[in-house]
């Protein structure tokens, strides 16, 4: 493990924990300077790891002309991916803040490069991996767990009564109760930003999967809540948590899982 940076929001320590290949360091890559005339200079600092190379992994430099470049950081990696080094390897998809795949550690902060504008960042801008997860390279983070961890808790409505003609409808004030919840998109910017997470991630489920599981449970059309209960009400699926709270401090959403969490927590009292 290596820390790579701390900063403070809104009162709370961020420490940024990154997982490296054993027995490894981070190394000075290489620079791409611009071409000559550019007046309106931004450096990007980004991590890079290949592991069919056998290499220490390194952070290279590109110096991206900003009058040709659009202003969000994933538009300087789009623009250094086709222009400069066609090797840099990273997810994207949307653009729009709704698929959650352009997530990475940016200036020391988990969040979404097509919604980071360039602007906001003061000095050489440095990306990283989501950090905790295992790099399978570049900016790509290995998610297998996350997604295994969202799998065990039965994302999906659950029912034992006969489906209905139509719908199953909610009320106004049913339906209000998911919202803060449904607009999850699965970045795991949370989920990596969370030290409880980072240090028991094989059984704690992190604040990621705990929202989307209070999602359910808040759900009037679901009938599975004492399941669903039963099966986080353990020392470890829910209670590692510690109210940090990086992971509100940094959902590019705008969401509040430690409210999920405590939610969920306060259901558990309730029943016994």
């Amino acid at each position: 493990m290596m820390w790579i940076t701390s900063n403070q929001q809104r009162g709370c320590i961020n420490m940024v924990e990154l997982t490296l290949p054993a027995n490894s360091k981070i190394t000075t890559g290489v620079s791409h300077k611009a071409a000559s005339g550019a007046t309106r200079l931004k450096t990007f600092k980004i991590y890079r790891f290949n592991p069919d190379s056998g290499d220490n992994p390194r952070l290279d430099t590109f110096q991206v002309d900003l009058d040709k470049c659009g202003p969000m950081v994933l538009d300087a990696l789009v623009k250094i991916k086709n222009e400069i080094d066609t090797t840099l390897t990273f997810r994207r998809s949307c653009r729009e803040g709704v698929c959650g795949s352009c997530a990475f550690n940016i200036d020391g902060t988990n969040t979404l490069a097509c919604t980071k504008p360039i602007a906001d960042i003061k000095g050489d801008v440095k990306v990283y991996p989501l950090p905790h997860m295992p790099v399978i390279k570049d900016l790509v983070p290995d998610l297998s767990v996350p997604y295994a961890q969202y799998t065990s808790i039965k994302p999906w409505l659950n029912t034992d009564s006969p489906a209905p003609d139509s719908e199953r409808l909610q009320s106004p004030e049913e339906r209000a109760r998911l919202d803060g919840m449904w607009e999850c998109i699965l970045c795991f910017c949370c989920q990596t930003s969370c030290p409880s997470y980072w240090w028991n991630g094989d059984r704690y489920l992190g604040p990621a999967i705990l929202l989307q599981a209070y999602r359910w449970i808040a759900d009037s059309r679901d009938e599975a809540t004492g399941e669903r209960l039963d099966d986080l009400d353990d020392p470890f699926r829910l209670y590692r948590c510690h109210t940090i709270m990086n992971c509100t401090n940094t959902c590019p959403k705008g969401l509040n899982p430690g409210k999920a969490i405590s939610e969920i927590k306060k259901a558990l009292v309730k029943r016994l």
